[in-house]
């Protein structure tokens, strides 16, 4: 028993030293569903450690150090090392359905119901959750780090701040993952934009009119 205790809190401590040192992006380009998820699974040897393009190579050869694992290429079927990048909404055309705040693990989108919604910088961790489920494609991202990329564009404050930020966000809406997971094999968005829209407005009444809303402003976006 107690050398089953023993593992097992070992298991964890390491589990604690690898999610130290993911970038705390909550991006769920991994395979799993938060960063969290993937230390857990490196620790236990389910995951590979060159599966977080937001770590990049720097991040792979971090992980490397804690677990012993020889160093490997980033998979490029997770991602590619890039900059860092912020999450801009184009407010003169965001029509205020809220989904892009229920995305976000980090809760960096500022807005309410028909309202414009805005994102708080500080917050954001470019992780492009926000993107699969905007019905009027008004948010892109920018380049928040110029030539930087990984750990290069990411410093361990903002990684704590980000962590931080993904707990109080679990807490506030009582779930243990954020996002479906991203994989090659499953799509961030598997449904489109219209049904994600509609999943969330059931009655008939307003299924026609927030689909009223994005014919028109998809009609606006074609004419400009």
């Amino acid at each position: 028993m107690n050398s089953s205790l023993s593992a097992a809190s070992s298991l964890q401590a390491l589990a604690a030293n690898i999610d130290a040192a993911l970038p705390q992006t909550q991006c769920t380009r991994c395979g799993y569903p938060d960063c969290a998820a993937y230390a857990q699974a490196i620790a236990s040897g389910e995951a590979a450690i060159n599966q977080c393009p937001p770590g990049g190579q720097e991040g792979v050869r971090r992980l490397a150090s804690i677990t012993g694992r020889p160093e490997l290429p980033l998979n490029a079927e997770n991602g590619l090392e890039t900059p860092r990048a912020l999450a801009v909404i184009d407010e003169a055309w965001c029509i205020g359905c809220t989904l892009c705040i229920k995305a976000c693990p980090t809760d960096a989108i500022l807005g309410a119901n028909k309202r414009m919604h805005t994102v708080i910088a500080e917050h954001c961790t470019g992780c492009e959750l926000c993107i699969p489920v905007c019905p009027v494609d008004c948010i892109e991202l920018v380049n928040a780090s110029a030539d930087a990329t990984g750990w290069s564009a990411w410093s361990a404050a903002q990684a704590g701040h980000a962590r931080s930020r993904y707990g109080l966000h679990l807490q506030r809406t009582g779930r243990k993952a954020n996002a479906p997971v991203r994989t090659t094999a499953q799509p961030a968005a598997t449904e489109t934009s219209a049904q994600a829209v509609t999943a969330v407005a059931p009655a008939q009444d307003k299924k026609a009119a927030i689909a009223a809303i994005l014919a028109k402003a998809k009609a606006q976006r074609a004419q400009n």
